[in-house]
């Protein structure tokens, strides 16, 4: 069992200094040089001097770098904060409002201008030659390890804290469950997505190989296509819509990826269309459909997908809870589903400078940390399922997204007296589309290219609504609120 994250880390880099930690497309660092050069971030952050336990923020994309940042910030007792480039400017002083860091390492550029220091990829570069390689790490158990900050309400972002302990609860479940002992495992999703922690942390504490699918190359089928082949891949970790996208290549089948044994999905629903098409192609392959929300710890549940489990059910289970997590279910009656309760020590502790968040999302019970989801499901004997949100929050191609911070955004678009967020969803209850029904300020309707452009500096990419949908008002309820429920209601009637 794995007893520290940092620690293992360092026993890899002794045991194993040559073995490949880290495969860029083609460029390749090992343990020994994540190790020195985290040793050496670490070192850099004692000469500022900075609060104790202050987190940092790291900005940048998929690199070699950010990891070092990352595992440098953890050392120096410094919990760090993953933000990626796709970020909007309004998010990013979001977060910096919020998380208040007192020092941020750009790996790339920062796009805003910040009031504290900033440590550039050129500084990380003469940090690595000048700061000594060595460093004793006293990280705690309860000292929070990183801060993902997921989609929020009015505007606002919020920083979920992992703690070390809340990390181990997940690494030490991947590992037993999961051969990661040395493996070539791909690593998709940007680092400020949790996902990506499915790859990172299991396959470092057991001395494989991460092999980087950067996003810059997602955008184009063709070139992922031929980079996907390339890479020698043993574990997969992605959403299902990545593998749906891959699912359009002929070649993509167990003839041309013969060492790829197992499919870890998690961040959206997995359905059995998808399932299936994939067991098709790879029929000696795991297909595991996992389940967990990023306040406990990024999955706490897993299913192998069997052909047995595809000809039983209509909608996938989500798994079987790992050992040392309970989930209840708060319904009214044992036969309904309810929302999806889960305790244990892979709980986050609440959200960063946010009490009243966290005061509404999290309790203790019987010792134990434990979050109030959102999520509606039911147990079939020990195998939990899912059947929707609570609230108005949903899945997009993995990425989380309120509702309510999109309609934040869309009440400032000078085009629009009014505009509401939709989902769409496709038959197998997994949203296809984001939409917005819109009221136009003038009589003359705004393009969608014009509203489009209107939200891409204030939402991330994924969050803009892909069509406007033009109405001359909108519904409301008895309480004069906007009727959102008659609005989904109305957008899925011929779905």
């Amino acid at each position: 069992m794995i007893k520290n994250i940092l620690t293992t880390l360092t026993q890899q880099a002794t045991a194993q200094p040559d073995q490949l930690a880290f495969d860029y497309l083609g460029q390749t660092n090992t343990y020994a040089d994540l190790e020195h050069r985290s040793n050496s971030v670490a070192n850099y952050l004692k000469t500022c001097h900075l609060t104790a336990k202050s987190p940092v923020m790291v900005y940048g994309g998929q690199t070699f770098d950010m990891l070092v940042a990352f595992i440098g910030c953890a050392k120096a007792g410094h919990a760090y904060i993953p933000v990626d480039t796709n970020s909007s400017t309004d998010r990013l002083t979001s977060i910096m409002h919020t998380a208040r860091p007192e020092l941020v390492i750009a790996v790339e550029p920062l796009p805003i201008k910040v009031t504290v220091p900033v440590t550039t990829h050129a500084d990380l570069n003469n940090i690595y030659q000048t700061l000594p390689i060595n460093f004793k790490s006293k990280t705690a158990l309860d000292d929070t390890f990183y801060i993902i900050f997921t989609s929020g309400t009015t505007g606002n972002p919020k920083g979920v804290q992992i703690t070390q302990r809340n990390l181990l609860s997940f690494v030490n479940w991947m590992s037993a469950d999961f051969n990661f002992m040395k493996r070539d495992v791909l690593l998709q999703p940007p680092f400020s997505f949790d996902l990506s922690v499915m790859a990172l942390y299991p396959t470092l504490m057991n001395g494989g190989t991460l092999r980087v699918l950067p996003q810059t190359v997602t955008a184009n089928f063709s070139t992922m296509f031929t980079t996907l082949a390339s890479l020698p891949l043993q574990i997969w970790v992605s959403t299902p819509s990545l593998v749906d996208i891959c699912l359009l290549d002929p070649y993509f089948d167990q003839q041309h990826y013969p060492e790829l044994s197992t499919f870890l999905f998690c961040g959206e629903e997995l359905t059995p269309q998808t399932a299936s098409k994939l067991n098709q192609r790879f029929p000696q392959a795991h297909i595991v459909n996992t389940y967990g929300p990023t306040e406990a710890t990024v999955a706490m549940t897993a299913v192998e997908i069997t052909p047995e489990i595809l000809q039983t059910y209509d909608r996938l289970p989500i798994g079987y809870v790992k050992p040392g997590t309970q989930v209840t279910i708060d319904s009214a009656s044992v036969n309904e589903p309810g929302e999806i309760i889960i305790a244990g020590f892979n709980v986050s502790k609440g959200y960063l400078n946010n009490p009243a968040k966290t005061k509404s999302a999290f309790f203790e019970t019987n010792g134990l940390q434990a979050y109030c989801t959102g999520d509606l499901g039911y147990f079939d004997h020990n195998l939990l399922f899912y059947k929707g949100r609570v609230d108005f929050q949903i899945k997009l191609n993995g990425y989380r997204i309120e509702l309510e911070e999109v309609n934040h955004f869309l009440s400032e678009v000078t085009l629009l007296k009014q505009g509401v967020a939709v989902p769409k969803y496709d038959q197998n209850h997994k949203v296809s589309q984001l939409l917005a029904v819109v009221v136009p300020k003038s009589a003359q309707q705004p393009s969608q290219v014009a509203l489009r452009q209107a939200l891409a500096g204030k939402l991330m990419p994924y969050m803009v609504p892909q069509r406007f949908i033009f109405r001359d008002s909108l519904p409301h309820n008895v309480n004069g609120k906007v009727d959102i429920k008659a609005l989904i209601s109305e957008v899925n009637a011929h779905a």
